[in-house]
């Protein structure tokens, strides 16, 4: 299938955002007045560079009954910094980045991405040349596999699942650039400028899992990726995630060749929801066994 056949993503609010107002600017939602942030360069000097000024988190009023502030999502200083703590050791315990949970992984994708024709063949290849079809994918077949691991970052730097980051507040009076931001502000980094930000991914808009390979063909790790946030709060499952995403992705391209049953001219890029996280539109798959 070729990507350049299907239908173009729709125009993003954020980009038009900041286009208009630049990588830095305020906006009131309702009363409350709050900083966005645009671009990789304005995220990453605040997640990162001011990584303890930007950790607080912001309020969200649909999960406020529920919450309450507590949690290691919702929760704020000294609870936040022992919830996170005891969250990153039960997750070790319970077997993240260990054989025990890759083989528990393993099974269950046994049991479970409509991709364009030519990247599928290229990890079908690679898939046969490094795991072949007699056993299941490990986690240290990543490392061998450059095209497989660039094609995965790919697809979630191109879906953009998470456009907005859940809110951050700073947790004192902050210089940023050249602006002073209260204590309590609410700040919200735009991730969907970080991964279609064109200074830099060349031709943003187009799918292509070769900007994760260098000239050698050899896996290139991109800073403006950030599908699970930066900083103090990125998300405590990155690593458990990234490695369900290869094993799961590796185990189904293993067993089937996938096709879509329409014109790849009537498939849509356009997610059926697109608020703090996008759900995209139904699709039919067929899955051939190879």
């Amino acid at each position: 299938m070729d990507a350049q056949k299907l239908s173009p993503l729709p125009p993003s609010p954020s980009a038009q955002l900041q286009d208009t107002y630049g990588p830095v600017f305020t906006v009131n939602l309702g009363s409350r007045r709050v900083v966005v942030l645009c671009g990789y360069q304005a995220v990453k000097e605040a997640l990162v560079d001011q990584a303890e000024e930007f950790s607080g988190r912001g309020d969200i009023p649909a999960f406020s009954k529920d919450f309450n502030g507590h949690g290691v999502v919702f929760a704020n200083g000294e609870r936040w910094r022992q919830l996170r703590r005891f969250s990153l050791t039960t997750l070790r315990n319970f077997g993240m980045g260990k054989r025990s949970i890759e083989e528990r992984i393993q099974e269950e994708a046994q049991c479970l991405v409509e991709e364009f024709q030519k990247t599928q063949e290229k990890i079908h290849q690679e898939i046969d040349v490094v795991i072949g079809r007699d056993r299941a994918p490990t986690a240290e077949d990543r490392g061998r596999m450059p095209y497989t691991d660039a094609t995965l970052h790919e697809i979630q730097r191109f879906s953009d699942i998470l456009p907005m980051s859940l809110p951050h507040t700073v947790t004192r009076d902050t210089r940023f650039r050249g602006y002073l931001i209260p204590q309590g502000t609410y700040v919200y980094p735009l991730l969907s400028t970080v991964h279609f930000d064109p200074e830099e991914h060349k031709d943003p808009e187009t799918f292509a899992p070769e900007r994760f390979l260098n000239e050698n063909g050899s896996f290139r790790k991109q800073n403006a990726f950030l599908p699970f946030s930066a900083g103090k709060r990125v998300c405590l499952g990155e690593g458990l995630a990234r490695m369900e995403l290869f094993l799961f992705f590796t185990t189904i391209l293993q067993h089937f060749t996938l096709s879509s049953p329409v014109d790849p001219q009537q498939l849509s890029l356009a997610p059926e929801v697109s608020n703090l996280g996008k759900v995209p539109p139904r699709y039919q798959l067929c899955l051939r066994q190879r």
